[in-house]
């Protein structure tokens, strides 16, 4: 039987490693490649198990932050979404190593408390059943900081939250409105923060008289973008990261639109979560302002091509996403 993990590393395969090798002429050596340590690469991205992460040094200050019994046990118990979406997390080439930035980021907040992480790969809506359990300390996982998640949940935001619309190259359409999506088909996520903006702007058309989205679904990201090559949707809305990774690398779509993912009104947030009154909040925003300030965090964001999405500061708890 053909396990998820497996399932997940083929997705990648898929969705970026073929096509770059059907870009380049047969020359595959330009698309991906084996260095001197035995790294594998799809342009300038290290997708092999050999990843030489940046690494920190525990600050004993902040160290003190954590609680006594999470010090004492060593370890950060890390929950992180199981589903492949580069260049945020997913599975190496040897099917079995998680890399991409919110791991590198998580290491480097560890590192700085002086912890080991135990992490643990879950479907999203298990990562705050993990919270609420106590089998998490933490979660690193592209999770928006939302109001309603406020009410169970203490976040230290460590990168700004965008979105974008997604279609195929050439499309010669742009997003700016809800007026631009009226009458398309647009997949998305199910659950999601996207989700929900794009329902919203749905409503908004509607009640404007346009014609309302016809929203789509689907199970995992090859779905997604073999319906977009396909023209069975006009465009997919998901994380800024994903989208814009998976342009440069399989060089057949296009961004046509990128917004907060917390509307037009504010700038989305996203952050390090862990339940409420856990007594770990205060640790990770000052982990994070550390690695901020000795450049480490600038250098985790730049190699994953994120650097837009830096964050000035670790805010706790900000305002959020606002409630339906």
């Amino acid at each position: 039987m053909t396990s998820r993990r497996t399932v997940l590393a083929a997705s990648v395969a898929a969705l970026v490693v073929a096509p770059l090798l059907s870009a380049c002429g047969g020359d595959s050596d330009a698309a991906t490649g084996t260095g001197s340590s035995g790294t594998k690469k799809v342009g300038d991205v290290n997708i092999g198990p050999d990843q030489n992460r940046i690494r920190g040094k525990k600050a004993d200050e902040i160290a003190a932050l954590v609680p006594a019994a999470i010090r004492e046990r060593g370890t950060l118990r890390l929950g992180q979404s199981a589903d492949a979406s580069p260049p945020l997390g997913f599975y190496a080439t040897d099917d079995k190593t998680r890399i991409g930035s919110e791991i590198d980021l998580a290491t480097l907040v560890a590192d700085t408390l002086g912890l080991k992480i135990d992490n643990d790969e879950v479907s999203w809506e298990n990562l705050f059943v993990g919270l609420d359990s106590g089998k998490f300390d933490a979660v690193f996982s592209n999770v928006t900081v939302t109001e309603e998640r406020k009410e169970k949940y203490d976040f230290a935001t460590y990168r700004l939250d965008n979105i974008a619309f997604e279609a195929k190259k050439g499309s010669g359409w742009k997003v700016e409105k809800p007026a631009d999506i009226a009458g398309k088909t647009i997949a998305v996520a199910s659950g999601t923060n996207q989700e929900k903006i794009l329902v919203d702007w749905s409503e908004q058309n509607e009640k404007a008289g346009r014609k309302a989205v016809s929203i789509k679904y689907f199970q995992k990201d090859t779905d997604y973008y073999l319906a977009l090559q396909s023209g069975r949707i006009d465009a997919y809305l998901g994380p800024s990261p994903s989208a814009a990774y998976h342009v440069a690398s399989a060089g057949q779509s296009e961004i046509v639109g990128t917004l907060s993912g917390a509307g037009g009104d504010l700038q989305g947030k996203i952050a390090a979560t862990t339940k409420k009154g856990s007594g770990l909040v205060d640790a990770y925003a000052a982990a994070v302002n550390h690695v901020i300030e000795n450049g480490s965090y600038a250098k985790v964001l730049k190699r994953w091509g994120l650097s837009g999405e830096a964050v000035p500061k670790s805010e706790i708890n900000p305002p959020g996403l606002p409630k339906s």
